[in-house]
């Protein structure tokens, strides 16, 4: 279920860096980010990678080209992307939208698609070859908002590597624009869902109201080294089948039996990763998952928007009750946290974020859980067909992504990436190893409703 880092090296030629820009004029002007993106936390770059798989129909046609030609063109539509990111009074974003283009780097590797073996997932070897970090480029303000690097491999196929500037898009935001570079790629002449900026939207009420309780953005001191450091980490991913899914459900209690893989994965893994790291039983521990609150709104964001639409709801708990609880009092937690997400909680976290000057959420003692499998980033196609992998390039210290995957069998399950130091590593597949394996009379004990209830 764990797969294990790779070993694979191989050598990249990359040409020199260039910039690509609209292909055509686009208007000059500044256009303020939302009260949702310039937050603390979305100010960091983001990092994709996707697989394609050699086809014989595009014989004689360079991905390289195909890919730059068709980002020139959407960058027409997406003009803001070719700007650069400017910071005003009260930490307030903006992007002067400049035309001065996208960071592009085309480069080969003498390697083929196979030689990565049957499971594409993260960790990736060489990922620093494959997406390199042009020097100077990699900055919040007055740097390419998006980076993108096209890789031929020896048999055919190919790799697009992107780095986007978080604070422009969320993840369905990013997809809208490799999916509009997609279809320009096949020959449209325009994309099929039109981009929306319109980032007022999402900005906070005048007078500002903070109706809502954001425990996510709470302060707390780390006071006992509890943000883990980068030292000895090690990212392994798993990948869980529907029947390692269903395994885990069995120690869900009947009255929960309707909730989601997202919230039942969530739960294990938020508790088996805290009791892998041997947490003091009074610290208070959290989990952030990631909600796409576009459908929240009454009427909804516009077909369109790619700004950042999201919330971060949290559960807490103290690490004893967390642990020594039956797996449904997590997923309680997890889907009460998810609940709170409203149109309400949106336009008061906007507020919160104007008043307290864009905090970061909560980092100490915080696990963050963010479900890709309906993104669709293995269905952007640039002529090649769908992505053999699509999705985040690494794992990150404090969050896991659920990213769906088809092995090498032809089952569809969905991988996730861990970050954690090695010895708790170890910990954490003896425990979830433990979970999948477990008899009929620990799986009666864990799915009582019994519970060391919080009163976090």
């Amino acid at each position: 279920m764990a797969s294990l880092p790779s070993s694979l090296v191989f050598t990249v030629r990359r040409c020199q860096p260039e910039l690509v820009a609209p292909a055509k004029a686009t208007p000059y002007e500044f256009r303020q980010l939302s009260d949702i993106d310039d937050q603390e936390g979305l100010r960091f770059q983001m990092l994709g990678l996707q697989f394609y798989r050699y086809d014989p129909s595009m014989q004689g046609r360079d991905p390289v080209h195909v890919i730059r030609e068709a980002i020139a063109q959407t960058l027409v539509f997406y003009y803001p992307f070719a700007g650069r990111l400017r910071e005003g009074p009260n930490r307030k974003l903006a992007v002067e939208c400049t035309a001065e283009g996208i960071m592009f780097i085309e480069a080969d590797a003498d390697i083929t698609l196979k030689q990565f073996g049957d499971n594409l997932q993260p960790p990736f070897p060489c990922l620093e070859e494959l997406l390199y970090n042009v020097p100077g480029s990699e900055g919040i303000l007055n740097c390419p908002l998006l980076l993108i690097q096209v890789t031929r491999l020896q048999c055919g196929g190919f790799i697009f590597a992107l780095r986007l500037n978080h604070t422009m898009s969320d993840a369905a935001g990013l997809v809208q624009f490799m999916t509009a570079v997609g279809e320009i790629a096949r020959g449209a002449t325009f994309p099929t869902v039109q981009p929306v900026w319109q980032r007022e939207l999402l900005n906070a009420r005048d007078p500002l109201r903070v109706t809502c309780p954001h425990r996510e953005y709470e302060e707390v001191e780390n006071t006992k080294g509890t943000i883990i450091p980068p030292d000895d980490m090690v990212l392994r991913s798993f990948f869980f089948l529907p029947t390692e899914v269903s395994a885990i459900r069995r120690f869900v209690p009947q009255y929960l039996s309707k909730c989601s893989t997202f919230e039942v994965l969530t739960a294990c893994l938020w508790r088996c990763r805290t009791i892998a790291l041997q947490k003091d039983p009074n610290e208070e521990v959290r989990v952030l998952c990631v909600v796409n609150a576009r459908s929240k709104f009454n009427p909804p964001l516009p077909v369109g928007y790619y700004g950042n639409a999201l919330a971060y709801p949290v559960a807490v708990t103290t690490a004893g009750r967390l642990c020594n609880n039956p797996l449904g009092y997590a997923l309680e937690l997890v889907r009460k946290a998810k609940a709170d997400v409203t149109e309400e909680h949106m336009r008061s976290l906007a507020a919160l974020m104007v008043i307290k000057g864009r905090p970061h959420f909560t980092v100490v003692n915080s696990y963050v859980m963010s479900d890709l499998t309906r993104a669709g980033f293995r269905e952007v196609d640039f002529g090649w067909g769908k992505a053999a992998y699509g999705g985040p390039a690494k794992g990150r210290v404090v969050a896991s992504y659920y990213i769906p995957f088809r092995d090498n069998r032809g089952e569809d399950g969905i991988v996730v990436p861990v970050c954690l130091p090695a010895v708790a590593m170890e910990k954490f597949i003896k425990e979830l190893d433990a979970m999948l394996n477990a008899d009929e009379e620990l799986i009666r004990v864990h799915s009582s409703t019994k519970y060391i209830l919080s009163a976090l």
